[in-house]
């Protein structure tokens, strides 16, 4: 679903991307693993579009993003990059929840005003969605009210809400207590079991044994090994 060819990114003098090439299947669980600084998180967003790129091509869905030294994209970039950002959400790592919404309403913000849902219809999918993450109970708090486990959860419904054919998660349980880390990792376990498509930045040996189907390891911006996650291991 997702292919990335020969993809280098430079900040400055240093290469963060040296010429990636990796595949991400539909249906599949992927793990980026590796050292910090090896390049998972920028690769991670240069898929989503957050981050240009200098050479290479990346493919989301049938949706080509190329490279750009532009400061802005261009009009016809935006389109490119609001279809790609509809088809592959993105869960980060601080959560990034509106502070002034209620969990409801954190879910129910972009379908409303990106999809043009109804909101009764917004409301209806986002009671479901937070029933999916175990906090149907906490719909009416809004985020300084809950843990760290349960706004990345709500940030998780948050992008399952646009209905995306992917989801990219960057790190998802690192700013977690243990506790709130496997309150996490349940919910994308039951989604792997769901059939859902992935790509999971992480240093979790859990995520990596317990529910990836392909892991990729990254090192100095470059793929140095990848394969089942019983070898990576």
């Amino acid at each position: 679903m997702i292919s990335v060819e020969n993809v280098t990114k430079a900040f400055d003098t240093r290469n963060v991307l040296d010429g990636v090439n990796v595949r991400f299947a539909r249906g599949k669980v992927s793990s980026l693993v590796g050292p910090s600084g090896g390049g998972k998180s920028t690769l991670l967003r240069c898929i989503n579009g957050l981050e240009r790129f200098d050479s290479g091509r990346i493919e989301v869905a049938g949706l080509e993003l190329g490279p750009s030294k532009r400061p802005r994209p261009t009009r016809a970039e935006r389109a490119v990059l609001r279809a790609i950002r509809l088809k592959a959400g993105m869960v980060f790592q601080h959560y990034g929840l509106f502070s002034h919404m209620s969990a409801l309403e954190n879910v129910m913000e972009a379908p409303i005003h990106v999809r043009g849902l109804a909101p009764a219809e917004a409301r209806q999918r986002a009671q479901l969605l937070l029933d999916q993450v175990g906090l149907s109970h906490r719909r009416d708090a809004f985020p300084r009210e809950l843990s760290g486990g349960e706004q990345q959860r709500v940030a998780i419904a948050r992008a399952l809400a646009m209905d995306p054919e992917a989801l990219l998660l960057d790190e998802p349980t690192s700013a977690l207590d243990p506790e709130r880390k496997l309150e996490v990792v349940r919910v994308l376990h039951d989604l792997a079991k769901q059939g859902a498509t992935m790509i999971i930045v992480t240093h979790e040996a859990a995520i990596l044994r317990d529910i990836a189907d392909h892991a990729v390891v990254l090192r100095d911006g470059r793929v140095v090994a990848e394969g089942k996650p019983a070898e990576i291991l």
